[in-house]
């Protein structure tokens, strides 16, 4: 039996060491191929560069502007980011726990859900029309606008659970010692939902560092390119592909997300947790 057992864990063993190093791969690749010399990319491709160096990373700063499209997008995404969060939590912490009349509150409720099942592109035309209109297109606010249309039902969905969740008798007790609204809702309430805030952050924060649609279609302009369509315009220009200028705007392109992971990793965990708790 001993044997058995010591078996099945060295097999399990086994199997979790292959899958990750089948999901780690890809990764260990795209950084290979970032620092991986030129030379190196013509005919065979070693598994381990026999060299390392840079200059793919000084290439796409200085001259492909990857260094504005990165500003760009990090201007776009906090932009959202902070008016998502701010839109969704005042959103979700009414419709959690204020009475609507005429029963409206399920249907609001189902209406922000219906805006996040729809694809994104689905309010493309609309939304061109409408800052057509107002003189916005080929600026970075559209881009903006159109990421916190998206994030904000998000952010709602799953934030009126965290607070559906809270006992009322914390509330109560606050306003009993005299606590005003905004006092009880930024000193109790959102610290008790700030796992399933740095959950939602993080998904939204994914989401609006990758958008790419809503860019190539309002903004025109190279100057307001951000990381995606700059990464597309090296994997198209001159028809000919450059992986190590690819690669390596692959790998400045998940070192924000990558960052966001590790500051916030405590909460994370147990936001994702409760969030696939609550919804399974």
């Amino acid at each position: 039996m001993k044997a058995k057992k010591r078996m099945g864990t060295v097999g399990k063993a086994i199997g979790c060491a292959v899958l990750l190093a089948v999901a780690l791969f890809p990764i260990y690749w795209l950084v290979a191929m970032a620092i991986r010399p030129t030379e190196e990319m013509q005919g065979h491709i070693a598994l381990i560069p026999q060299a390392l160096t840079i200059e793919h990373f000084v290439s796409l700063f200085a001259d492909k502007g990857f260094g504005q499209a990165t500003i760009n997008s990090l201007q776009t995404t906090l932009s959202s980011l902070v008016l998502s969060l701010f839109v969704g939590i005042c959103a979700a912490y009414i419709l959690a726990r204020r009475r609507f009349r005429f029963g409206l509150k399920r249907p609001l409720t189902y209406w922000v859900l219906l805006i996040r099942v729809l694809p994104p592109v689905a309010f493309t035309i609309p939304l061109y029309t409408m800052f057509s209109k107002i003189g916005l297109l080929n600026t970075k606010l559209p881009v903006t606008l159109a990421c916190v249309l998206i994030n904000v039902p998000l952010i709602i969905w799953f934030l009126i659970s965290f607070f559906q969740d809270l006992p009322e008798e914390i509330e109560e007790s606050a306003k009993v010692d005299g606590a005003t609204e905004w006092q009880l809702f930024v000193r109790i309430v959102l610290p008790l939902v700030a796992p399933g805030i740095a959950a939602v952050a993080m998904l939204s924060f994914m989401y609006a560092w990758n958008e790419y649609t809503y860019t190539v279609i309002f903004t025109r302009s190279p100057a307001n390119n951000t990381v995606p369509l700059a990464l597309s315009v090296l994997n198209t220009e001159d028809n000919l592909t450059n992986f190590g200028l690819v690669a390596a705007g692959g790998v400045v392109s998940v070192i924000p997300i990558t960052l966001f992971v590790i500051f916030a990793q405590n909460y994370l965990i147990s936001g994702l947790s409760s969030l696939s708790l609550i919804h399974i």
